[in-house]
């Protein structure tokens, strides 16, 4: 079996880092493989369609190009606000912050710089703009079952209540 563009339940072991590094950014190869099901945008598009064609137990290096990974760096996404807006926050470059986005969702920003008047703040992700390497293994390769699908969830409803 191979896993297919729509619908494969793949279980993933990754290592991450930016083209050109050594350095790791993220991994999981300690820990519990990543389970996600294709076709439903639960990776960037670049790595879930490196990953189409691939078996269980093969690995591969995938290199993800910005553009379809967390998308170039939008200069309007860097914005520059008064630092009264930062008041009894301990302000230090690179730091990331957290707040509620328009939609009610979480958002980060990264702190880019900062005077005594201003804070620069980067709404990009922090990897846009980055062409990325991903060192796969799929651990795990089966077909989705109607219910997964329909839940975006591997284990369907059972596992959307019960944290697994």
């Amino acid at each position: 079996m191979k896993v297919k563009e729509q619908h494969s339940v793949v279980g993933l072991l990754y290592d991450l880092r930016e083209k050109g590094s050594t350095n790791v950014i993220d991994s999981n190869k300690s820990g519990s493989p990543l389970e996600i099901i294709t076709g439903l945008g639960q990776l960037v598009p670049g790595l879930e369609r490196g990953l189409v064609g691939m078996s269980e137990g093969e690995s591969a290096e995938i290199l993800v190009e910005a553009k379809d990974a967390y998308g170039e760096i939008d200069p309007n996404a860097i914005q520059k606000l008064p630092i009264e807006q930062f008041e009894g926050i301990d302000l230090h470059e690179g730091m990331t912050l957290y707040g509620q986005a328009p939609d009610g969702g979480q958002m980060q920003v990264t702190v880019k710089s900062f005077d005594d008047k201003e804070v620069t703040i980067d709404y990009n992700h922090p990897l846009a703009g980055k062409d990325l390497l991903f060192d796969v293994t799929i651990t795990m390769l089966r077909d989705a079952t109607l219910e997964e699908i329909e839940t975006g969830v591997v284990g369907g409803y059972a596992n959307c209540f019960s944290g697994g």
